[in-house]
């Protein structure tokens, strides 16, 4: 996992880009693992650890109407975060993740281990979903690295 983390650090360096990073599920694992980094400082800005609902609205700039229509476990909020997370810590580039660790809080349309991780940066702002069928500190861990990997492919994807 760390050359993952150290893989992003030389890339966001050499492209001369800031990274941010808003989490829900992963409560603070994917800023852990970038800033073992050395060096991290030069091109990683931070992260918000919006984890209730009220955080996510408040600080990051979700809106409650998402929420209450799709859910805080949904690709619109995955977006909403990264976006927002972007704005707010002023960085190139923002992963976020939303999801269900478990071993509760799943539904019949959510499983546990349901996840969105959302993208954003200068191009627009996706989302893709990923279910994991770990324990909760599995899905954890499997989340931070699939948020890690794909900012990693956004960066070699960059001429």
């Amino acid at each position: 996992m760390s050359s993952l983390a150290q893989d992003i650090v030389s890339l966001l360096c050499q492209k001369g880009l800031t990274l941010g990073v808003v989490e829900s599920a992963t409560g603070g694992l994917i800023s852990h693992l970038v800033t073992n980094v050395p060096g991290s400082s030069n091109c990683y800005l931070g992260s918000i650890t919006s984890y209730s609902n009220q955080a996510k609205i408040t600080i990051v700039g979700v809106s409650e109407d998402s929420i209450d229509h799709y859910g805080a476990v949904s690709p619109q909020v995955a977006e909403e975060m990264a976006r927002g997370g972007r704005k707010v810590l002023n960085a190139d580039i923002c992963v976020a993740d939303t999801g269900i660790a478990g071993p509760t809080g799943s539904t019949p349309e959510k499983p546990v281990g349901l996840f969105y991780i959302g993208l954003s940066h200068k191009d627009g702002t996706l989302n893709r979903k990923h279910i994991f069928t770990g324990n909760r500190e599995e899905n954890k861990q499997h989340a931070a690295e699939t948020a890690l990997s794909w900012v990693k492919e956004y960066l070699e994807s960059l001429r």
